[in-house]
């Protein structure tokens, strides 16, 4: 693939004109969806295709830069590290999972299914533009952008409080983005002062020195909406009421790949353009981190709703990817970039085989079932290796992450460890809690004619778990893509590994 043609604005643009395109469509018929799932097929295999030919090694790469505003100092700048890479390929193969899940969800909603689709094209298309812009004006505008299809996937289609559910988001989103909105002002009057100009390109804003307090007050306008977004505690309480209103596949989408914006944030801006305030904020962020992955697992293991327990499940991972993010050293930051990735995976068959399961019964509560797998075994057994993907069981994708981010957190603080690993066992807790109580047990009357798992549903399921599986015995794929930019990310915040300790032995013979 040659680097001079625009591969990135094909894979960005390529979900956006089908979702226009699906728009057009007949209202009624399979049309609609079989077109988005075509298009969202397409698109992964350019993003395959790009991805083979990423060079590790290579930096910053597929870029394009085409001046958009001079008057701004904003150009449209596209182009992928190892770490935007991962996630625009999380996002590229997500999308046609959750768009085959969801073949039936859009029917009952406000709008037509067509526009259910539509907009999860643009959502897909919108998300692979956050993750590969490397201007932050352009980032900003897509960072907006992916609001508009979440509010009316979230406010269309799902349970009955789904607008109060959108609003909430909406709200909360706003004001993250209105605080960053400042930072991003700020950006263009400091860098106006430079030589260079105005400019809000990534590669000349990391050669700035912004000063202490500039840089700091900066860092926190990004560091708050990226928080919102990630989320962390304790700006997180509109993913629960979101995620019990939202379809399956909205959840998905948001929790997966949306909220990753913020993590991806975190590493993008936050520690490589202002690498003085990130360590400055590092003891209160590694705080902050350790309450989400104790506190979240709290709140699942109370919580009988199981969407709202799953999105309090991602509370505490995303705590663990902020912790690995901000103890800054290779271990903990490699791990929390492959968290990202796995954890989207894990996430989504969860929220997916649950998904089938609440349909079928008609109810959320985790009380109103038991005995299901006397009825469905096959859904009973996805939605164990689901489950024990989510509780980071050893062979399976996610336990590389968490232990990679648990050994960096050892390295930086003995007792922030101690207290994220608490976050290990209470895992185990809530997910076989909720596993025992669904699944084992009698057989409830109600659920005694649950059917089990249809063809569709496991064709959309299992290249998810195979994935888990595949990744959880050989991760070198990704993390010889991670590694590379984790270096380069340490390197901007001047933070290196300690050297290895190594006793002094004592000579033979030698005497006290």
């Amino acid at each position: 693939m040659s680097n001079d043609f625009p591969w990135l604005s094909v894979l960005l643009f390529l979900p956006l004109v089908g979702a226009v395109a699906v728009m057009f469509l007949p209202k009624e018929g399979p049309l609609a969806k079989q077109v988005a799932f075509g298009v969202s097929l397409l698109t992964l295999a350019l993003g395959i295709a790009i991805a083979i030919d990423y060079s590790p090694d290579g930096g910053t790469q597929f870029t394009e830069n085409v001046e958009w505003i001079k008057s701004f100092g904003a150009h449209y700048a596209l182009g992928v590290d190892g770490v935007g890479l991962t996630l625009v390929m999380l996002t590229v193969i997500l999308a046609p999972v959750v768009i085959l899940a969801s073949w039936n969800d859009g029917d009952a909603g406000r709008w037509s299914p067509r526009a259910f689709f539509a907009w999860m094209l643009a959502l897909e298309g919108l998300s692979i533009g956050v993750f590969a812009a490397t201007d932050v004006f352009l980032f900003y505008v897509f960072f907006e952008a992916t609001l508009i299809p979440v509010y009316f996937l979230v406010g269309g289609y799902g349970g009955p409080n789904r607008a109060r559910a959108a609003v909430k988001f909406l709200l909360y989103s706003l004001a993250g983005g209105l605080i960053m909105l400042a930072s991003v002002i700020g950006l263009y009057v400091e860098s106006a002062k430079t030589d260079g100009g105005a400019t809000y390109l990534v590669s000349e804003l990391a050669k700035i020195d912004f000063g202490t307090d500039v840089g700091r007050w900066l860092f926190l306008g990004f560091f708050v909406a990226f928080a919102i977004k990630a989320p962390m505690f304790p700006v997180h309480t509109w993913l629960p009421d979101t995620t019990e209103n939202a379809t399956p596949g909205t959840s998905v989408l948001l929790v997966s790949v949306l909220d990753k914006i913020g993590t991806f944030g975190m590493i993008r801006f936050c520690l490589e353009l202002f690498p003085e305030a990130s360590r400055w904020a590092t003891p209160v962020v590694v705080v902050l981190a350790v309450i989400s992955i104790v506190y979240g697992a709290l709140m699942a293991i109370g919580s009988d709703n199981i969407p709202r327990l799953i999105a309090y499940t991602s509370v505490s991972h995303f705590g663990f990817i902020v912790l690995g993010i901000f103890v800054m050293n290779s271990q903990g930051l490699s791990g929390a970039n492959l968290y990202m990735f796995n954890h989207g995976l894990s996430t989504a068959a969860l929220f997916l085989v649950t998904g089938f399961l609440i349909s079928r019964r008609g109810s959320a509560l985790i009380s109103d079932f038991g005995g299901v797998e006397k009825v469905a075994p096959v859904l009973a057994g996805f939605f164990l290796v689901a489950g024990l993907s989510s509780l980071s069981l050893p062979g399976l994708s996610p336990f590389v992450s968490e232990f990679l981010v648990i050994v960096g957190a050892f390295v930086h603080s003995k007792v922030a460890a101690a207290f994220a690993v608490s976050g290990i066992v209470l895992a185990a807790i809530y997910i076989l809690l909720m596993y025992q109580r669904t699944m084992t047990g009698p057989t409830r009357e109600e659920v005694a004619g649950l059917p089990d798992l249809r063809p569709r549903e496991v064709l959309a399921l299992a290249p998810v778990l195979v994935l888990v599986v595949v990744l959880g015995f050989f991760p070198k794929p990704l993390l010889s893509i991670i590694n590379p930019s984790v270096d380069h990310t340490l390197s901007k915040v001047d933070k290196h590994d300690p050297a290895p300790t190594v006793a002094e032995s004592t000579p033979e013979g030698a005497h006290e």
